[in-house]
Parts: structure tokens; sequence; C-alpha cells
């Protein structure tokens, strides 16, 4: 036996429980896995309220990612005993996963854990982490260095906000973070943030052209934050866009890449190819040391994440919630 969300969706209506599940009910995969820990992502919360169309099948187990140990493999690359991670691949969503003690997966999927961290600070960066690191490879690729002027990101309060904000920093980028929380101005500027300003600069309708004040962006939140943050970014900039917690529209014009040569680079951590994400999380547990994740992260019973999600919602939660699933 062991322990599992489990969102089911019948003639009693929506609904997510906290269950015992028999082995036997694991589905088909090559690698079974013991898992240490999963996380809270936005994603994770719409599947488990059904406030999202999140969840493709029925019954499901929500959870996008998680850490923990290989228990068997038929898997050419992976053994007993290996210490692994997954994000993305509709685990949570098509697939059973990882809010759960136990989870069996295509071994295509999994990621090896580096030797250097623990399988919590793996959660505790996870999607939102690695998510983060795309969108700053993404301003890297396009040729934005720290010396290309101030990088905004927005929604910074949030789990990739944050992870944005601590990454940039790190890597020397000086970076204006957007909040609709400016009791955390203090925490953000301890992140690596040399000015806070709120979300209300930014979320409302705006002109199609601004001033232009950012040399990128890293946007997380959509709608018309994201068209502002296009309208006001510098010449030749870039605004790479992964979320959508404003919204999923973009209500903007083609005025900034047509007249300032603004490039809009989408950022996607759910299919993208294995030597990706290899190098991203490499990259992320050689900058974020233990003391930062523990600033960024909060660990949780796998028992409290039902009642999370509507904190998560609600923006009762700072940075990641990490969910313990020993």
């Amino acid at each position: 036996m062991y322990t599992s969300l489990l969102t089911e969706k019948d003639a009693n209506g929506y609904r997510t429980t906290l269950c015992q599940r028999q082995l036997q009910d694991l589905p088909q995969g090559d690698v079974t896995v013991a898992i240490d820990y999963s996380s809270l992502n936005y994603k994770d919360a719409l599947a488990i309220t059904g406030k999202g169309p999140i969840v493709r099948s029925f019954p499901m187990v929500p959870g996008i990612d998680f850490s923990g140990t290989v228990t068997e493999s038929t898997h050419p690359v992976w053994k007993a005993g290996d210490r692994v991670i997954l994000t993305g691949w509709g685990v949570g969503e098509k697939h059973p996963g990882g809010l759960a003690q136990m989870a069996r997966v295509n071994g295509n999927w999994l990621v090896a854990l580096p030797e250097n961290a623990t399988t919590w600070q793996a959660m505790a960066i996870g999607t939102a982490g690695l998510t983060a690191m795309l969108c700053v490879a993404a301003l890297e690729r396009n040729g934005i260095t720290p010396q290309a002027g101030t990088v905004l990101v927005t929604g910074a309060s949030g789990g990739v906000g944050s992870f944005a904000v601590a990454l940039l920093s790190r890597l020397g980028y000086n970076v204006t973070a957007s909040t609709g929380r400016t009791t955390e101005s203090e925490w953000l500027t301890t992140l690596g943030a040399s000015a806070v300003i709120s979300r209300d600069e930014l979320s409302n309708p705006g002109k199609p052209l601004q001033k232009e004040r950012w040399a990128a962006v890293i946007d997380t939140v959509g709608s018309h934050t994201l068209a502002n943050a296009c309208a006001s970014v510098q010449y030749g900039g870039v605004v790479a866009a992964c979320g959508m917690a404003q919204g999923m529209d973009f209500p903007a014009t083609v005025a900034p890449f047509i007249l300032r040569g603004v490039t809009l680079a989408g950022v996607d951590s759910v299919m993208i190819p294995l030597a990706q994400r290899q190098d991203a999380w490499q990259r992320l547990t050689r900058l974020l040391d233990n003391a930062l994740l523990e600033s960024l992260a909060t660990t949780y019973p796998l028992a409290e994440t039902i009642s999370l999600a509507d904190k998560l919602f609600a923006g009762e939660i700072r940075g990641r919630a990490v969910i313990s699933c020993r």
C-alpha cells in the first residue's frame, strides 16, 4: 500500500482526496520510483481544485514533478538505487503524477539527480526553478548580457518569478521585480532585486509603445502585463514568456516587434529535450545554494496539499511549496 492524492470526476462531482492505494494501481512504465518529495505548482492547484482543465483522464494522481529513488527498473539507463528527478511530460495531467509515495513512469522522462544535490533541493527548485532557468537561457541565447541593462521579472513573489530574480542576480544582471505583494519587497531584495515595483504599473491596458525601460523581461503573468512588458522593452530587447497568472490573452499590437525589433520568446518546460534539461539542472544546482533554497521554499506534508491549493490561488504562498511524500 502507498499514500496518494487522487483526483476523480464522476456522477458525484469533481474531488481530490488523500487515499491509500495498492502497488498494482500504479500505471504502466519501465521505472518505479519511491518518491521523497513533490511540490505544489499552479498547474497542480488547478488540477486539485478543478479550477482549470488540467486533468485529461480520471482518476488521476496530480503532481507535475517529483524526486526520489528508483526501486525497480527494466529501462537500460536506470537501476534500483538511482536518484532521479521528473518534471513535465504530461505527468499529473495525462499520466499519474508525483503527489504520492510511489510512481511508475517512462524512464526516458527522468533526469539523474546531480551529485551535489539532495532530493529535497531538487523539489525546492522543481518545475518553477527549471522554468526560470530556461527563461534565463532564452535571454542569453538572444544576446542579453548583464551589460545590456535592467531585466524586469513579473510575478516575482511566485515560484518561477522568485527563482528568476535569484538566478539573474547571481549571474550579474540588474533586476527589477514586479509583484502584487509589495509587502514582500524586502524578501525580493534579499533574493537580488535592486528595485521592486507594484504590478499595478503593468497590469492595466496600456499604450502599444511606451517608454523604453527594460533590456529584457521574464514574464510569468501574461495578459496586459505581458503586453505592457513588450511595449516598454528597449530596442532589440527580449521578452521570455512562460506563464498566464493574469490570463491567457495577449492584448497587444505588433508595434514593439516591428518598430523596436523586440523578440518574444516562448518558454516551455514540459516537453523540452533531455539535453536541455540536464544542462539546466546542472546550472541550477551550481547557482542555488542550500541557504537560498531554504529561503525560497517551505516544506509541507502530503496530507496538507489539498488545503494549500486554495492558498496558492489567494497569493498566500511565498516562493515554493515542497511536499514531503515520505
